[in-house]
């Protein structure tokens, strides 16, 4: 087939339409048995594929579905093989596939297996395809081909439906205003190459669960301070690309690294992201306003530091935090830890973020109880001078 002549490209920079054929469908048990690429550059469009030897039997109903037998890849590269040239084909790319989640999951397992990361941003045409076309009810290759004209030289083969995609991303530029296609792409592009030296990988390690988190710009410049009850998630959400807003997008341009600490619960979220707010100052962030009324100290109502529990019940755990005159000092997993973590704690002066906070909570009735003492002396405390 020939290439469509694009008037004007809906996007400037590098693109690699991509399809894979597998021995099945769990990304950690099956692999891939060929790879098909179509990349779409300043040079040009080009092609490339290659079989691969999955090293296990592939099922024989994928061997009648994509005509793949267990013959032709005996003696193909393993994906190991081709990994490094591969990954220098696709790299500062965008990854355009259908059903993307699919192909990026199998080859982010396999180059990870390899040694290698692979982040790239990734667009999905059936989204794209809901999103321009929402009165459609199928998105699926198959109703791409029968509703654009598209014009399959093979099917279920990987570059045979690489070059559907790229036939379909043509034949868009003919179909809808560029204005409208260019803000459909971003708002469907998800943006897997992170800010600065963060990666997917990375953010693998952030908390599941409770906590606060900070991001960093140019010189280790304070950016911005949150919290969430899903960090891991909640990060993503920042930095990927998907559902921002342009304030989101304009913090992530100037991310350079991020950090973040579990915080074993809600409270002690709002109390470590009230605390390093004070601290840091970052300026995408509001800082409390100090009225009149506002103590620049304040009698501590306890006779030495108290601490108080939190569970995580998603997360099967607790933690118990800390709080010595108007100070938050942390939290720890025991009691004992607990005792340990003020003990080593410095000298904190008066912060009235952690005033504010624990004014509300204890009026409704936080169990407090004073640090050294069992568990069974949680008191409840329903109100404070």
């Amino acid at each position: 087939m020939s290439e469509l002549l694009l008037p004007e490209p809906a996007l400037n920079e590098p693109i690699v339409f991509v399809d894979l054929e597998t021995t099945g469908g769990s990304t950690s048990e099956h692999r891939i048995t060929e790879i098909g690429v179509v990349e779409v550059g300043p040079a040009g469009v080009s092609r490339w594929s290659s079989l691969v030897d999955p090293q296990q039997p592939i099922p024989s109903f994928i061997q009648q579905l994509t005509g793949i037998t267990n013959a032709m890849v005996q003696g193909a590269p393993t994906f190991a093989d081709i990994a490094p040239a591969l990954l220098e084909r696709l790299k500062g790319k965008l990854f355009v596939a259908h059903n993307a989640s699919f192909d990026r999951g199998f080859l982010r397992g396999e180059f990870r297996r390899a040694g290698l990361a692979f982040d790239p941003d990734v667009l999905c045409t059936v989204r794209l395809s809901r999103a321009l076309f929402p009165a459609e009810k199928r998105h699926g290759l198959d109703a791409l081909v029968e509703r654009h004209a598209l014009v399959p030289f093979d099917r279920h083969r990987a570059l045979a439906d690489a070059d559907l995609i790229w036939q379909f991303w043509q034949r868009l530029h003919g179909l809808v205003p560029l204005d409208v296609l260019r803000a459909q792409i971003e708002r469907t592009t998800r943006r897997y190459r992170l800010a600065g030296d963060i990666t997917e990988d990375l953010l693998d390690t952030a908390p599941a669960g409770c906590g606060v988190y900070a991001f960093y710009g140019e010189e280790d410049v304070p950016l911005y301070v949150g919290r969430s009850v899903r960090v891991r998630q909640r990060l993503r959400a920042h930095l990927s690309g998907e559902r921002r807003s342009s304030k989101d997008i304009r913090l992530a341009q100037q991310v350079k690294r991020v950090e973040w600490r579990a915080t074993g619960g809600e409270l002690g979220a709002m109390l470590a992201e009230a605390q390093w707010i004070a601290t840091l100052r970052p300026g995408h962030n509001r800082v409390p306003r100090v009225s009149k009324s506002d103590p620049a100290d304040a009698p501590w109502p306890f006779d030495g530091p108290i601490v108080f529990e939190e569970r995580e019940e998603a997360l099967q755990s607790r933690a118990f935090h800390v709080v010595d005159r108007w100070r938050y000092i942390g939290h720890a997993a025991s009691l004992t830890q607990a005792a340990q973590l003020h003990a080593s704690s410095e000298k904190l002066p008066f912060e009235l973020s952690t005033y504010r906070i624990l004014q509300s909570h204890l009026a409704r009735g936080l169990r407090v109880m004073p640090l050294g003492l069992p568990t069974d002396a949680l008191t409840p405390v329903s109100s404070v001078a």
